[in-house]
């Protein structure tokens, strides 16, 4: 605790006055990070329009672009993810942030196909995918472009629908 208050030019003290511990600290951090990804997914599907092709594609795309295809954006997942399997509670956290990416998927399909009865699995290939080229992407000299990766996930997305 003592190193992220040095890093952090505060006291102990005051970590423990806001947070219960490092754990919950590094909880809540997850949690803005997550939900900063989330508004940048927001804005691009608002930026769509109406058309409920455009608005899917718009959301599974935008994490090509800034502020999600982004290094420090990167190393920061990549320690929360590390934390999964070993904290229950970052465990858990990551499970609501990724459902909550995947029900957004998924409503986005459904309002493309409402004749489905269910895009659980279409969402979680997408999910994979998007995550793959995400991480190439951002760890730089991908052998694809953005526009590239973008192209690919249109054709996964209409295979799979």
């Amino acid at each position: 605790m003592r190193t992220i208050c040095a890093a952090a030019g505060v006291s102990p003290g005051l970590l423990r006055h806001y947070f219960g511990g490092v754990g919950q600290a590094i909880a809540e951090a997850y949690r803005w990070t997550g939900l900063r990804v989330s508004h940048a997914l927001e804005e691009a599907v608002a930026g769509a329009g109406d058309d409920p092709r455009a608005r899917l594609l718009a959301y599974l795309t935008a994490s090509f672009r800034s502020p999600i295809a982004d290094p420090e954006l990167l190393a920061t997942w990549l320690a929360f993810w590390s934390m999964t399997p070993v904290d229950g509670d970052i465990g858990a956290l990551h499970g609501e942030i990724y459902g909550e990416f995947r029900g957004g998927i998924q409503d986005l399909i459904l309002a493309l196909r409402p004749d489905l009865s269910d895009a659980r699995l279409q969402a979680v290939a997408l999910t994979a995918l998007i995550d793959g080229l995400w991480l190439e992407l951002s760890l730089g000299h991908a052998p694809f472009t953005p526009l590239e990766a973008e192209g690919l996930v249109e054709k996964w997305l209409d295979a799979l629908l």
